[in-house]
């Protein structure tokens, strides 16, 4: 039987955010996702160094999705393994990697749409600059159901986990179901409290696959995401953990699913409520967030919702 694999986690704070990245201890060590642009050289480098480990030895980027915090570091890990590492991103989120510009695009088909600041897209690009390390070509594309070797008989399965965004993918350290979800697994959202996902119709099912299929024994999360009172979870979760998170962002994703739902079909109506168009859904889900704070999850998800229903 194979030994187990340790994995790390590296913990860097960005802004209202803790961002978490892990290192897997294999053979040909790899690094899940990046944090931002400083996050390598002042964050992982000096971790890894107090574990007897040297960031120059990492040989595998794995990014479980494109947003700035998990591939903004990219660049730069890439750079300090001397390219020698592979990059390894899903087809659907690979221009989020090559092109700082798609980070303002993205925005401006989705939430901005409805945030009315006219300095919005310039916002957005100048935090792409300033915590994107580079643009880049990523050395392998995957779809799911790929499976990667890490040295040894250190295994990598991918898993597509589609919903937070197109190219959202799960790995999984195959014999000891390690799992690295990225923001796949939201509960009751990070700091803005409230999950963000671009296509509820598929978090819903990337979450039941999570559950029935995968079934983590080791749950890594890519922020410190929060239970109904509040308090985060940490940044490794057990079996019975990852199963009560899993089932809890399920019930919370059925409750928004139904307010937002109600709403639309009630009619799209421009208010002066800060989360107009979709006031009723803050009132009958009890949200009083702040919903312009980036990522501004509470416009992403109910632009997923809107995108859904092709009428409204």
């Amino acid at each position: 039987m194979t030994d187990a694999v340790n994995v790390h986690p590296l913990v860097s704070p960005w802004g209202r955010f803790g961002l978490y990245s892990f290192f897997i201890d294999a053979p040909e060590p790899a690094v899940v996702d990046t944090g931002i642009a400083s996050s390598p050289a002042e964050g992982m480098a000096p971790a890894l160094e107090a574990i007897g480990r040297r960031i120059q030895d990492v040989r595998w980027i794995l990014l479980t999705h494109g947003h700035i915090d998990h591939v903004g570091g990219a660049y730069a890990l890439w750079e300090l393994t001397g390219r020698r590492a592979q990059v390894v991103i899903h087809e659907a989120d690979a221009p989020l990697l090559r092109s700082r510009h798609e980070h303002a695009a993205e925005y401006l088909a989705g939430r901005g749409r409805y945030l009315g600041d006219p300095a919005g897209e310039a916002k957005v690009t100048a935090a792409a600059n300033a915590v994107i390390s580079g643009e880049m070509e990523p050395t392998l594309l995957v779809r799911g159901g790929e499976t990667l070797s890490l040295g040894g008989d250190v295994t990598v399965s991918v898993h597509a986990v589609p919903g937070h965004t197109p190219g959202s993918v799960a790995y999984v350290v195959d014999g000891q179901r390690s799992v690295f979800v990225g923001d796949a697994v939201q509960v009751h959202g990070a700091a803005n409290g409230f999950p963000g996902y671009t296509d509820p119709a598929a978090y819903r099912t990337s979450l039941e696959y999570l559950r029935d299929e995968v079934r983590p024994e080791h749950l890594y999360l890519g922020h410190p995401y929060r239970r109904a009172d509040g308090t985060p979870y940490g940044v490794e979760l057990d079996a019975a953990q990852a199963r009560e998170a899993i089932d809890q962002s399920l019930a919370v994703e059925g409750r928004v699913t139904a307010a937002a739902c109600g709403c639309l079909e009630a009619g799209l109506k421009e208010t002066d409520s800060r989360y107009s168009p979709f006031a009723p859904v803050a009132e009958h889900l009890g949200y009083t967030g702040d919903p312009t704070l980036e990522p501004s999850p509470f416009f992403t998800s109910m632009h997923g919702y809107r995108t859904r229903n092709q009428n409204v």
